[in-house]
């Protein structure tokens, strides 16, 4: 794949459930190497659009592709190229950390599985309980084991749910730090679903910003600061998940 091709494309992306629309009319293209982020309030429709980006559901129109397969149907040609990691989706409690990494290693077809979990472990801390059940650690232990994994096969899309959650100030800026430097080395592309703001600004070139189903704003972190009059994008998230942003508009 050449660069020109975007790292993923969104395009009029609807996905209905019963109990209404999750996602309405989305469409937005990422270009390799870039770090994003979604933010949204509850039921924006981020965790459902994060969904179809991986083909785990499929959208009810539009189409999604990564890399340039269409995730709806060739889904199966980029998987191996793509990762995801969320503190809120558990591995099997009763395996050590080092069984998890290795099962997963060998679905993700990692060649050298052992040499990739000792980098890891030396990278993100993990040494000392590597061999520990999943379920025995702390919430921060999960979180840096998740993001292990996430890393696994040198994912060229790297999507992220919350990656800091449950770690101290200090650890979730070390882990930020790993990111950035994981990016700038493998040209990753990173799409972050954050409410930490300041993570948000901090780490990402573009923000998108979702409410109820639909994008209600995407521009760069300091352009957006620029056009709703704010000093941090905390404000920003503010004005638009109570409409505020909307008023002003109207206003002037």
């Amino acid at each position: 794949m050449t660069n020109d091709v975007a790292a993923i494309a969104a395009d009029r992306l609807v996905k209905i459930y019963k109990g209404g629309i999750a996602v309405n009319g989305v469409s937005f293209s990422l270009p390799q190497g870039s770090i994003t982020g979604l933010l949204g309030g509850n039921g924006a429709g981020k965790t459902t659009t994060i969904a179809m980006i991986m083909g785990l559901v499929m959208p009810t129109s539009g189409q999604v592709s990564v890399l340039g397969v269409d995730m709806a149907r060739q889904r199966h040609r980029v998987l191996h190229r793509m990762n995801f990691e969320s503190p809120y989706v558990d591995m099997p409690m009763r395996l050590t950390v080092r069984q998890n990494l290795r099962v997963f290693g060998k679905l993700y077809g990692v060649d050298d599985v052992e040499e990739r979990i000792r980098e890891l472990a030396e990278q993100l801390d993990l040494v000392e309980f590597l061999d520990r059940p999943t379920g025995k650690l702390s919430a921060g232990q999960k979180t840096r084991v998740s993001l292990a994994k996430s890393l696994l096969n040198k994912p060229e899309i790297l999507l992220l749910d919350e990656p800091t959650a449950s770690l101290d100030p200090d650890t979730a800026d070390w882990v930020r730090g790993r990111l950035e430097t994981y990016r700038r080395q493998r040209h990753a592309t990173i799409l972050l679903a954050s409410h930490n703001m300041a993570e948000v600004e901090r780490l990402c070139e573009r923000v998108i910003m979702m409410k109820r189903g639909k994008i209600e704003d995407d521009d760069t972190p300091q352009r957006l600061l620029e056009r709703y009059g704010r000093e941090t994008l905390e404000e920003v998230f503010l004005d638009i998940a109570r409409g505020r942003g909307e008023a002003r508009e109207a206003a002037q």
